[in-house]
This record gives structure tokens, C-alpha cells and sequence, in this order.
């Protein structure tokens, strides 16, 4: 296991805080974007139901040999995903916390460090869970996420993308639109899922059209023509998915394993002076019926 890497100059005094790189949350799960599917220890499956001939012209006759039912199932099996780090206690001695730690030989981790890795281990792991969500393919630390679901089933209806940006957002998000089934358009809970460079353009396009005020607009309801939009990370830049939040998946063991870090001393364990951070959890996606659902990239 690798030890932090310390650049510091230890001189003056301690400002108390710890920074780091801004990284974005896991929002479809925490803002309820798609269906979620907790309790899977190791599989689900999910019942797709199709009917052919089912209303037929009245008689006095009962004839089932016209219509019927054919039954398929999706299948979600989330993935097991852990994170392990290992921290040397020795390696702060030389950093702005080493008086934290005690006079003892025996180290205690410094309070303000250990509550800065937490939070940073829970906030990494909502960030490669939005990814891993939208954009994954099965891989060390990922799973295969909706795009990629949706790019190998040829039931999807697929729609060109090009380079986004303000001058052409409205002209593509308009694609978009027509390509919806006529099913599912109007469906109460039809979303126009989008990346965020498009999220961008989208709103710059509206205000050069006059329809936001050009530099104070304040946060509004993101729509298109009437549809919600959802603005995710975990899209790649030109790329935007339309269906119904019911017919996209996130299933999980516990919901909160993915919050949980637990933080074990070694020192009474092994006698070394490692501290260790392990979270461990499981998380994957599926969609229901692929013929309802437009992808443009």
C-alpha cells in the first residue's frame, strides 16, 4: 500500500482546514432521477411484458388463439465495488497536524485529517458512482452504465449527435423530441436527460434568444418544449438520453453502504501504525424496455 505523499513547508500556524479538488455527487441517485432498486444480494429480474392482437371485434364466442402475451426479463446484477486505503500514521509526523497526534509513541490519527479522508473517500465514491451510472463499461472499479446498455440494444432508438453548443443546442435538442415514441411522449414522467456542456449551451442559447436575463438568471427549473430536463455529469459532453424514470434502473444491496466508511487502527490489530479506510458496497443498472428509450450520442 502506497503512503500519502506529503509537500509541505510546516512553518506558521495551521489555517484548520483541508482542501481538495471539487468533485460531483452521485445526483441521479440523490435527487431520485431513475427507479431504485435496494435489497438485491446478488440479482433481479425484471418481468417485460408484451401483447399482440389483444382488442379484437366482438362476438358471441370466446377466442384466445388471436391474441397473446409474451414474457422477457431484464436482468440486474450489481456489481461488488470496495475501496481500500491504507494510511501510515508516521508520514504526519513532519505535516502542519503532527502536534494532534499526541507526545506518545503510540500516534493517534489527527481528528481534522481522519474526518477530511472520510469525507473525501464518500465523496470519490459518489462521483464514480454518477459515472459508473451513466457512462461505465464494465471494468476495474465500473459498471456497464445506461449508455452503454442502451448502445448495444438494437431496440433503442438512436439518434445522431454532433458537437453541441449554443448556436445548434435547440436544433438538436428538437431531434430529440420527434424521436421520442409517441407512447411515451406526454408520460408524466418522461425526463430529457442531458450532459452538462449541453445543459450549458442550452441555457446560453436562451439567453442570446432574450428568454433568460443574460448575466443574472438565478436558479430555474431546467425544460425543454415542456419536458424536464436532468442535468448529470455522468454523461459524456454531446450525449443525452429521453425516457421514462420508471424504465431506468439503479439497483443495490443496502442504499447507504456506499455512505458508510469504516476507519480501523491497526495498532492494536497488528502492531504497525497503518490506519485504514474501507468502504464496501454494490451498485448497477438496468432499463426495461429498450424501444422506449432515445439515445443521442
Amino acid at each position: 500500500m502506497p503512503n500519502p505523499t506529503i509537500t509541505t513547508s510546516y512553518a506558521g500556524e495551521f489555517a484548520g482546514k483541508y482542501i481538495a479538488a471539487s468533485l460531483f455527487s452521485a445526483k441521479t441517485l440523490d435527487e431520485g432521477a431513475i427507479t431504485i432498486l435496494p435489497n438485491i444480494k446478488y440479482k433481479a429480474a425484471m418481468k417485460v411484458g408484451a401483447f399482440s392482437n389483444l382488442v379484437r371485434s366482438a362476438d358471441c364466442d370466446f377466442d384466445a388463439t388471436t391474441s397473446g402475451m409474451t414474457l422477457t426479463e431484464k436482468v440486474l446484477t450489481p456489481t461488488e465495488l470496495q475501496v481500500n486505503l491504507q494510511i501510515c500514521k508516521k508520514e504526519l509526523h513532519s505535516d502542519w497536524e503532527a502536534a494532534q497526534m499526541g507526545f506518545s509513541a503510540f500516534d493517534n490519527l489527527p481528528p481534522l485529517f481522519s474526518d477530511f479522508v472520510i469525507a473525501r473517500v464518500g465523496a470519490e465514491i459518489a462521483q464514480a458512482t454518477e459515472s459508473s451510472i451513466w457512462g461505465g463499461a464494465a471494468a476495474e472499479g465500473n459498471f456497464d452504465g445506461l449508455k452503454t446498455i442502451l448502445a448495444a440494444d438494437a431496440t433503442v432508438v438512436d439518434v445522431a449527435g454532433t458537437s453541441v453548443d449554443a448556436s445548434n443546442v435547440i436544433a438538436e435538442l428538437n431531434k430529440i423530441i420527434t424521436a421520442i415514441p409517441s407512447g411515451v411522449y406526454g408520460s408524466d414522467d418522461l425526463i430529457l436527460y442531458v450532459s452538462t456542456p449541453i445543459a450549458k449551451a442550452y441555457i446560453q442559447a436562451q439567453a442570446a434568444l432574450g428568454y433568460r436575463e443574460l448575466y443574472n438568471v438565478g436558479k430555474t427549473e431546467m425544460n425543454f418544449q415542456g419536458i424536464p430536463m436532468f442535468v448529470t455529469s455522468g454523461l459524456s459532453t454531446n450525449s443525452a438520453v429521453a425516457a421514462r424514470k420508471s424504465n431506468l434502473f439503479f439497483g443495490t444491496g443496502i442504499l447507504d453502504d456506499r455512505n458508510e466508511v469504516k476507519v480501523i487502527d491497526m495498532a492494536d490489530i497488528d502492531g504497525s501504525q497503518n490506519v485504514r479506510f474501507v468502504a464496501r458496497y454494490t451498485a448497477g443498472v438496468q432499463v426495461g424496455v429498450g424501444a422506449d428509450v432515445v439515445l443521442y450520442a
